[in-house]
């Protein structure tokens, strides 16, 4: 009996690992969605060189005077693009992780999803992948922070930088970065360290916006008065 316990183990056992053999057409696919989200992005990216933008063009096939025209409406337009071919995947597989496609192209999909207005959508799954372990918890914390900013709401594990145009004292136009406010700011670095971010906020601040910006701590209402006072009209 013992023997055909084992044997029956044995095969559901490499029935299951034939199941999470990588899926490759899905993770080239995949890959190929990642190098365009990212590729448009580094076009923007202020520390890319005119030599590697001239090299990003071509590997995207862009031509320069049309993205001298389109700007950032090229990336949008790219981004929609994704976002439909993502939305096909997520229906036909679920979310598309470590065990379907691998590291790092597990995080394809979450790319797409962070940088469309579907966040309120896809949250949820994204949710779900992570208690699974099929993308890391860090990548959840940021699409939930995200999606808190896109509400007006607190974040949580001080994730999100934001900019808005405001008037300075002497009603001249300025912008203004700042991190995103956040839900009980005492104790987030040690809820991004349970997290498993590898930085504080501090730090993250300054890989953001910049070796020289000083994270200040501003308040929902601090926020929606910068943004008010954009709309004042001075004589």
């Amino acid at each position: 009996m013992r023997k055909i316990f084992l044997l029956l183990f044995g095969i559901s056992a490499f029935l299951m690992n034939a199941q999470q053999k990588i899926n490759e057409t899905l993770k080239k696919e995949l890959d190929e969605i990642m190098r365009v989200d990212q590729g448009y992005r580094m076009l923007f990216d202020t520390e890319t060189t005119p030599e590697k933008k001239a090299q990003l063009l071509k590997d995207l096939n862009v031509d320069e005077e049309e993205f001298k025209k389109k700007n950032w409406k090229l990336v949008a337009e790219h981004d929609s693009l994704n976002m439909q071919k993502i939305e096909k995947i997520i229906a036909q597989y679920g979310y598309p992780g470590k065990s379907l496609v691998g590291e790092p192209t597990n995080q394809a999909a979450w790319y797409v999803i962070q940088h469309s207005k579907k966040i309120d959508k896809y949250l949820p799954l994204i949710k779900e992948a992570g208690k699974k372990k099929e993308i890391p918890f860090t990548w959840v914390a940021m699409m939930e922070d995200r999606y808190l900013m896109y509400n007006n709401k607190e974040q949580i594990y001080g994730t999100q930088g934001a900019g808005e145009m405001t008037l300075d004292k002497n009603h001249k136009q300025t912008f203004i970065n700042f991190i995103w406010p956040i839900k009980d700011p005492e104790n987030v670095n040690k809820r991004r360290k349970e997290a498993g971010f590898d930085s504080t906020v501090e730090e993250n601040a300054q890989r953001m916006f910049g070796k020289d910006f000083k994270y200040e701590r501003y308040t929902l209402e601090q926020v929606m008065e910068l943004r008010s006072k954009k709309t004042e009209h001075h004589h």
